[in-house]
């Protein structure tokens, strides 16, 4: 076994001193859609809900190792990063500092306070994450502390790669295809890597959230690049730039093999495993699965294993996840209509709805002039096939309408 390979099994049999191997589950119901093997790396089944706990530990402990009087460690994550971190400071007995943006929610802060115990500090500092970041840089020097990576540190990488160990030890063979969700690159370069050694036959598909295909943009450019917009929805794999280690070990990616999930797909995704499957999935622990129908030709009778990378979610966030599923599947629209100001006219609206249509939203905006107001109006219904017919009794009524519902600016300041 080469040097990568053999320090993943060594880091992996290390984290046994922390957790089980998370499990791999064949899915039924995913195999009959797609006519294939389709098992699910449960990673969202860790003692912190995602892998990150692999990469933080396997760094502690090489730099215990190394200087067993470096007791001290900093990160800087609003998020799946702080949590590993904070666990595997209680587990080593060490002190860690956490510095969150001021912003994170309070569910996400006491949760890592529960895992670190007494452990860790937590600074709240900065209201957005880059802020956060040089102030825990700046501290870490100034303390003489160590600073975890959440993804560009090569400790932090053999930790994940760790993953892959555990998956052919499971499935007892080599995969076909192994689907890989991807943030700042940490978990995919480690995955790879230690599968191009033992398992070189295996391949792979990257997937991104549209609003932050970090990985894409390196391979096309040839180098990190950062990305001028990032939607963060997907928090735990919305990053602006992808790691430069991580990229070095997947500069050999083709563009083929780098997939694109949309925010508002992933939330249908995210509820299907709900509903049907009784899985919580985070955003970012749902990439994997969201392309399966993408990929439906391709993994047609392979055996494909689907990282499913963390579940810690917050319900909190329910509702905004069935709004961007429905509005995806074209389910629910927005409209500001021109509704004349007469007796009589919202009845004959009322009338044009139906039978599956329901009124989720009637507001009116202002009277903008004598004879008409203007009203935003949002509308749910069964069928998207739906909305041909309701446009149509629009249309033959001569009511003044605009679909607002892809108006990423109008939709953000009005809904």
């Amino acid at each position: 076994m080469d040097g990568f390979a053999k320090a993943a099994r060594q880091a992996t049999e290390a984290l046994r001193s922390l957790f089980p191997p998370t499990p791999l589950q064949r899915n039924d119901h995913l195999s009959a859609r797609y006519g294939a093997e389709i098992w699910l790396k449960r990673e969202d089944l860790t003692p912190v809900r995602s892998y990150k706990l692999r990469g933080a530990f396997t760094a502690m402990r090489k730099t215990l190792a190394a200087d067993p009087a470096h007791g001290h460690f900093v990160c800087a994550s609003a998020g799946n990063h702080a949590q590993g971190v904070a666990y595997a400071c209680r587990h080593f007995g060490v002190r860690g500092t956490i510095f969150m943006p001021v912003t994170t929610p309070q569910q996400k802060i006491d949760k890592t306070k529960v895992f670190g115990q007494d452990s860790v500090e937590i600074k709240l500092v900065g209201d957005y994450f880059d802020q956060t970041l040089a102030a825990a840089q700046r501290y870490c020097v100034e303390a003489e502390a160590h600073f975890l990576s959440p993804f560009d540190d090569p400790d932090v990488i053999e930790g994940q790669a760790s993953v892959a160990v555990e998956i052919l030890d499971q499935l007892g063979e080599a995969p076909d295809l192994v689907i890989l969700p991807v943030g700042g690159g940490g978990l995919a370069s480690g995955v790879t890597g230690y599968l191009a050694e033992v398992a070189p036959q295996t391949d792979y598909r990257f997937v991104e959230p549209a609003g932050g295909a970090s990985l894409a943009a390196a391979v096309a450019a040839g180098e990190p690049v950062t990305l001028k917009r990032l939607n963060s929805f997907v928090d735990g794999a919305a990053v602006a730039r992808i790691g430069a280690e991580p990229f070095e070990r997947l500069s050999w990616a083709r563009a083929e093999q780098i997939l694109a999930a949309p925010e508002d797909r992933i939330c249908v995704t995210m509820l299907e495993m709900l509903n049907a499957e009784g899985i919580v999935l985070e955003p970012a622990g749902a990439l994997s699965v969201d392309v399966l129908p993408v990929l439906a030709e391709t993994i047609r009778g392979k055996r494909v294993v689907c990282v499913t990378s963390g579940g810690n979610f917050d319900f909190e966030r329910l509702p905004e996840v069935k709004e961007r599923a429905q509005r995806y599947s074209g389910l629910k629209k927005y409209f500001i209509l021109r509704m004349p100001q007469r007796p009589g006219a919202l009845r004959e609206f009322l009338s044009m709805l139906g039978p599956d249509d329901d009124i989720a939203r009637f507001e009116y905006l202002k009277k903008s002039a004598r004879n008409f107001g203007s009203v935003l109006i949002g509308i749910e219904t069964k069928s998207a096939d739906n909305f041909v017919a309701l446009r149509a009794k629009f249309d033959d009524a001569a009511f003044t309408y605009r679909d607002i519902t892809e108006d990423e600016a109008l939709a953000e300041f009005l809904i």
